[in-house]
Formats: structure tokens, C-alpha cells, sequence
């Protein structure tokens, strides 16, 4: 097939750039407007292939993305482009809504010229569906949707338009909905890249709140492979959650994160020392978990990574490759606090 990819040259985007590229014989098509987050040294290998072809794409552009669909004709589109950080969706919403809904709504429009499109699979979050209370609960393809960030209700109204596109004009779309992916080339403003790199450097590591929050964490390359299998057979019209089954308090996974350092740091300092609790963020939400069954029994996907091994892996990775992390510090807000003019107003 030739598989059109959005966003690319981001974190989840890139690693499915690698996979397909790695381990299928299918042609890639990357768009991505190489925003802030976006890191060409993530598909470095794929721009050696002579089944890779990148165009540099803002999605809001929609004669600029008809022209390149229309061109292409590509055979699947996985759709990962978004703008995703919660902090800076409420510092700046607006970039939210252009590219995750306007951009969205341009990729489905163009999508329509395609007749034998097989498949568009919308990639989305799990914070669409709220804060979940502790306990045993978890989000599945049923879940209300009660976004709480300019971000999550971006998200939203991109879910309800690619469904909406299905039912009106029977577009062969499948939606996923995913936990917080960590693991190598994430862009270091989401929380595991930064306290790796703060702790490495010996910085401050910020915690929001009192850090009891609950994620639940999946390593980027099996996501990346729960996407492929819902690519090549997933039902359409259908939704996947998908999670990676690692329950953990933010603070927990900070503690985890000094113990990694400590091991592999060439000094004694005790990173956990340099944890410090500061404002949390406005509207936090306290808990995220997924139900992961369907995906599980109807495509047979099952995550290889647990948390333990992944996050050892993602420490080894970011201290072993400052070359990529190291000038990405140097972009605007890149391991800085933000996300403080809703708690200003």
C-alpha cells in the first residue's frame, strides 16, 4: 500500500514513519508543517528509503493538502497531526482549534476524492473522555466524552467529525483512542522527557500538585503497532482504546525516573532531592485508564513493553542521544512551566 501520514515527524507519528518503513513493504507519504515539536532527526533513516516521500504540509492549508492528496492517491491515511500539549492549549488555545479541528475537517474533505481509499484511521487521546475517579473504573470505546482543556475538546470535535464523515459520506474511517505514550524522541515539554533531562542535568524536576494524579502509560512502539494492526484490519467506522495497562501517579513515575539516573549518573547526587511540588495545573484531571479488551480479543494486539523495562529503555535512550534532545532545548517553551494564564485569570 501507500500510506499517507500526518504529522510525521512527531513523536507517535515517527515511530509508525519506522515501523512501516522497518518491517512492511508499504510506501510513506509524511505531511507535517514541521511545527516546534516536530524533529526530522526522528525519520532519519526513513529519508534514506526510496519508499519515503515528505512534504512539508500544514493541514490548515486545504488546497495545499487536496493538491497533495489528489497527487499521491494514497491507499491509507493515518492521521496523527495535532497540536497535543495540554499547558500550551491553555496558554494559546486558538492553535488548537485550527490545526486540530480545521486541519482535521481539510484532511477528511480531500479524503473524499479518493474512491479506493481503504482506510483513514483518526489517531486521538483518552483525555477526551475526562477524569476518571480512583477506583477500578476505566474508559472504553463507549465512554461519554467530557473533554476538560482547549486541547482534549480540540480532540473532541476532530472525533466527531471523522465520524461524522463516515456516517454522511460513508468515509472508511476508524477512530483510536489511546493512554500517554512515553519511550524514545519525545519532545522534551511532556513530563517523562523533561525529568529524564532535568535529572541528568541536575535540575529542578516540577511536579504539579502533590503529584497523585494517575496516567496510564504505553510505550510509543506499541502503539505504534496497535495502529498498524487497526490499518490493515480494523473495522470501520469502529473505535479502539488503547492502553498500555501501567497504571502510575505522576509522582511515582518521578521517583522512578531518579532511581534510573542515580544508577547511571557519573556523580553521587541523589536526584530525588530535586524534586520540587509547584502549581498545578488549571483543571487537571486526576485519573486516566483504559480498557484495552477490545483491541486485544478482535485484532490480537497486546503491548510488549511493560513500564519497568520501557522506562529503563527511554533513560538509556535520552542519555545516550543528547545530540537529538540537546538543541531541541533551544525551542520556544521546551522544558519550561507553562500552562499558568488559566490559573492567572
Amino acid at each position: 500500500m501507500k500510506v499517507l501520514v500526518t504529522g510525521g515527524l512527531g513523536f507517535i507519528g515517527s515511530a509508525v514513519v519506522r515501523l512501516l518503513l522497518g518491517e512492511t513493504d508499504h510506501e510513506v507519504v509524511n505531511l507535517d508543517k514541521i511545527g516546534y515539536a516536530s524533529t526530522e532527526g526522528s525519520v532519519a533513516e526513513a529519508q534514506k528509503s526510496n519508499r519515503y516521500t515528505f512534504y512539508r504540509c500544514d493541514l490548515t492549508d486545504a488546497e495545499f493538502v487536496d493538491r497533495i492528496v489528489r497527487a499521491e492517491k494514497p491507499d491509507a491515511v493515518v492521521h496523527l497531526a495535532a497540536e497535543t500539549h495540554v499547558d500550551r492549549s491553555i496558554d494559546s488555545p486558538r492553535p488548537f482549534l485550527e490545526s486540530n479541528i480545521i486541519g482535521t475537517f481539510n484532511l477528511l474533505e480531500a479524503c473524499r476524492a479518493l474512491p479506493s481509499l481503504g482506510r483513514l484511521v483518526h489517531v486521538s487521546t483518552d483525555e477526551v473522555f475526562g477524569s476518571l475517579p480512583m477506583g477500578d473504573t476505566r474508559f472504553d470505546e463507549s465512554s461519554p466524552y467530557s473533554p476538560r482543556s482547549p486541547y482534549s475538546a480540540s480532540k473532541a470535535s476532530a472525533d466527531h467529525l471523522v465520524r461524522a464523515w463516515h456516517e454522511t459520506f460513508d468515509l472508511p474511517c476508524v477512530v483510536t483512542n489511546c493512554s500517554n505514550n512515553f519511550g524514545p524522541f519525545q519532545f522534551p515539554e511532556k513530563m517523562i522527557p523533561v525529568m529524564i533531562v532535568k535529572a541528568w542535568r541536575g535540575e529542578a524536576l516540577p511536579v504539579y500538585g502533590d503529584g497523585s494524579n494517575v496516567r496510564d502509560w504505553l510505550h510509543v512502539s506499541d502503539h505504534a503497532r496497535a495502529l498498524l494492526e487497526v490499518l490493515d484490519r480494523g473495522e470501520i467506522g469502529a473505535t479502539y482504546t488503547v492502553g498500555g495497562d501501567n497504571e502510575l501517579t505522576n509522582l511515582d513515575v518521578v521517583h522512578q525516573v531518579c532511581d534510573l539516573v542515580n544508577e547511571r549518573a557519573p556523580d553521587s547526587m541523589d536526584r530525588h532531592q530535586l524534586i520540587e511540588f509547584v502549581l498545578d495545573r488549571p483543571g487537571h484531571d486526576l485519573r486516566y485508564a483504559i480498557d484495552s479488551s477490545r483491541i486485544h480479543s478482535t485484532l490480537g494486539w497486546e503491548p510488549s513493553y511493560d513500564f519497568t523495562s520501557g522506562l529503563a529503555d527511554t533513560v538509556d535512550w535520552y542519555i545516550a542521544n543528547g545530540w537529538w534532545w540537546q538543541p531541541l532545548l533551544r525551542r520556544s517553551g521546551a522544558g519550561a512551566r507553562q500552562g499558568l494564564q488559566g490559573a492567572a485569570c
